[in-house]
């Protein structure tokens, strides 16, 4: 005999889904069955809550208590830098390696550090800045016209003055 069902018990998971879309109900099923919860009925609240992320991979963080799963969205960097570039939605299934080229401003920039700033590993906010201009870096896009390598350097250099928080 399996333990008994606590109701008040809440449980974490964690998955990534292609925002607005529904996922394969198969590979919903091992992650939630197992707790009562229906496959079909959490791949359409996932693609409900990713609605205004239509076409980029998200993290969804699930939480279940009582057999009621409430859905959060916990955007990644490349994510919130992708979206700052505003490109229409793409197909998945016919474009394929897209390359992200196009110019993003400085408040985006700060945007996605302040969304990503709990789970930064850096000690100052400027760390975490230098982290998101990375991801910029590695999606392919320049920052009000300088590559974000350059914009690193000069933060490291103290050039450059990033804001408290």
């Amino acid at each position: 005999m399996p333990p008994k069902f606590d109701p008040n018990e809440i449980k974490i998971i964690k998955l990534r889904a292609i925002g607005g879309e529904v996922g394969a109900t198969s590979s919903l099923a091992p992650k939630v069955g197992p707790l009562g919860l229906s496959p079909k009925k959490i791949g359409e609240d996932i693609a409900k809550a990713t609605g205004e992320w239509k076409g980029l991979k998200i993290t969804v963080q699930l939480t279940v208590q009582n057999r009621q799963a409430k859905v959060e969205v916990c955007p990644s960097a490349a994510a919130l830098v992708i979206r700052a570039l505003k490109e229409p939605p793409r197909d998945r299934k016919k474009v394929k390696n897209v390359k992200h080229h196009g110019n993003i401003k400085m408040d985006d920039i700060y945007y996605a550090a302040r969304v990503m700033r709990p789970r930064s590993l850096a000690k100052n906010f400027s760390g975490t800045v230098c982290e998101i201009l990375g991801t910029a870096r590695s999606v392919g896009c320049t920052i009000d016209g300088q590559t974000p390598q350059d914009l690193i350097d000069q933060i490291k250099d103290g050039e450059f003055e990033c804001p408290d928080e």
